[in-house]
């Protein structure tokens, strides 16, 4: 009999697998915020519930809390002064580890249904973390409502799809019978259980605290182990939600509430000493490349899934579409003013120009176009700041203004005063020409609102140029815009040898840097700037074990 949790949320589950068989559109948790989907009052009631949480106390009933810690500064100026428990990690590690027998008694269906009904809890608070989200990173709030809502919901969905089919295909029981001869056949009984690994330790980033948290989070707890999600420093708050809604629905089934706890630090020691916990048997993290090889050349005695840097880039050799173009390049680099791990940094252009559906256009042109286009794109003062966003930390601030020093200013990135929010630190985008001989400035991630137009020897060179960038740095996303076959396929050749992903000739509402649950895999874990990928079956197979017992039966 399953598990009633399980027969509640059978639709979505069902939906789900469908889904990742498909790989076709299909979401359970509609992205637009609309009052007929959530009702009237939803967007008031969200942002009522965010609000008190300012300079008040996050109460978690965890162990070992030895005091309260406040790390959280919002780029909108907004004050937030959040305390969180700071507990004693050892006594987290213990908690979790005394919670992992039930859990595994619970059985593959009663966790699936623990877990999705904790989504299903969690999207009914969509507009309360998307609000959390937006004052947090500095997300504009539709991308705040979507990325930190329905679409993080769908990456946490994806993970518990995929660990339910893997974990689905070991059965309960066997009789396993050899034939002998003319002697009577070996006859076994045997009984197979899936076992979690031990403590799995999320460790959050600061500009997606929700989307980038929830697959590790979900595809660690259903597969049968205890999770201690640590959160970026500068984005706590709707990470601390989503623990609250996932113990509670924890301690309502019966079920120690530990199971999930949250370790909040901003000393990096700290988190160091967790990750290499002997307990602590899987790591997910997103951030830094320093961090995230610190983690995966220490912590050897967990499996790190791991997000890292990259240079992403862009081909153009033609385009038969070139306003069309622009215009989506222009929203690709001002998105969130380039705080996302898949937006584009590098465009590669010949020397010779490009051919487009308005005749001839030089390199020059095309560099100048596309500023030309970015610029207008955000003209108008309240379409920029509800796309840009704010920008979340003082170092990318920094980062502009070193990076208007490599190379050739094509646009300057100028500051936003944002209507509603003064204290907001608002940029436009920075464009840059260089040489490609010029490849200290742009073989290298630099995170933000800065990007670089590449002047190359030929298409060749630059289909040749965005494979090394890659191969050498990583990158989850690359594009290509070319009506010419061969160039076509010689940059799918390239993705495939550097192992990454591809987008063709995008002129519509779909952008390089958007990646879709359920249909897109984000990331491949082909190249150094991922080693898995959100989701699929790798992602969760090495998260249980299974482990037997058998006896002899009667013939």
């Amino acid at each position: 009999m399953t598990h009633p949790l399980l027969e509640k949320h059978r639709a979505t589950l069902d939906g789900a697998l469908a889904a990742i068989r498909s790989r076709g559109f299909w979401s359970p948790y509609p992205e637009q915020p609309s009052p007929k989907v959530y009702g009237e009052t939803a967007n008031d009631d969200g942002k009522a519930k965010a609000a008190p949480y300012a300079g008040k106390r996050f109460e978690l009933e965890q162990p070992g809390i030895a005091g309260w810690i406040a790390t959280e500064q919002s780029p909108y100026g907004v004050p937030l002064g959040v305390q969180y428990p700071k507990c004693d990690p050892q006594a987290l590690v213990d908690a979790g580890l005394a919670a992992m027998a039930d859990w595994r008694k619970f059985g593959v269906d009663g966790r699936t249904g623990v877990c999705l009904e904790a989504l299903a809890r969690i999207n009914k608070a969509s507009f309360e973390i998307g609000y959390t989200v937006m004052h947090t990173t500095g997300q504009g709030w539709m991308m705040a409502f979507q990325a930190g809502g329905p679409h993080a919901q769908d990456r946490g969905l994806e993970a518990v799809a995929y660990a339910y089919r893997a974990m689905s295909e070991v059965p309960a029981e066997a009789r396993w019978e050899k034939p002998q001869g003319k002697n009577p056949p070996i006859v076994m009984e045997k009984r197979f259980e899936v076992v979690g690994r031990g403590v799995a330790l999320v460790i959050g980033c600061g500009t997606f605290p929700t989307w980038n948290t929830y697959p590790g989070l979900f595809a660690a707890l259903v597969t049968g182990n205890p999770v201690i999600v640590k959160p970026h420093p500068n984005a706590v708050l709707p990470a601390a939600i989503s623990v609250k809604i996932v113990r509670d629905v924890l301690q309502e089934n019966g079920l120690d509430p530990n199971l999930v706890t949250l370790f909040v630090t901003d000393d990096p020691r700290q988190t160091q000493a967790l990750a290499t916990n002997p307990a602590v048997k899987s790591i997910d993290f997103t951030g830094s490349n320093a961090f995230g090889r610190w983690l995966m050349d220490h912590a050897r005695q967990a499996q790190v899934y791991a997000e890292l840097a990259g240079v992403n880039n862009v081909v153009i050799e033609s385009t038969d579409s070139y306003k069309a173009m622009l215009r989506n390049l222009a929203f690709t680099l001002s998105l969130y003013s380039g705080q996302m791990c898949t937006t584009t940094q590098d465009i590669f252009v010949p020397a010779g120009g490009i051919e487009t559906d308005e005749g001839h256009k030089s390199y020059d042109q095309v560099a100048a176009d596309l500023g030309a286009a970015v610029g207008k794109f955000l003209s108008d003062p309240a379409v920029a700041t509800a796309v840009l966003g704010a920008i979340q930390s003082p170092d990318t601030l920094a980062r502009i203004d070193a990076a208007a020093k490599l190379a050739e200013v094509v646009l300057p990135s100028k500051k936003i005063e944002h209507p509603d929010f003064p204290g907001a630190n608002v940029r436009t985008p920075l464009l840059l020409r260089s040489d490609a001989a010029n490849e200290a400035a742009f073989m290298q991630e630099r995170f933000g609102p800065i990007s670089f137009v590449v002047k190359t020897r030929n298409w060749e060179a630059a289909v040749a140029l965005s494979e090394r960038a890659v191969k050498e740095h990583g990158a989850l996303t690359v594009g290509l815009y070319s009506m010419n076959q061969e160039v076509v396929d010689a940059m799918t050749e390239a993705t495939l040898r550097a192992g990454v992903s591809l987008s063709i000739n995008l002129t519509g509402n779909v952008y390089v840097n958007q990646s879709a649950a359920f249909s897109d895999f984000h990331a491949t874990g082909a190249n150094p700037a991922a080693n898995a990928s959100y989701t699929d079956s790798a992602f969760v197979a090495n998260r249980f074990r299974v482990v037997q017992r058998r006896w002899h039966a009667a013939v």
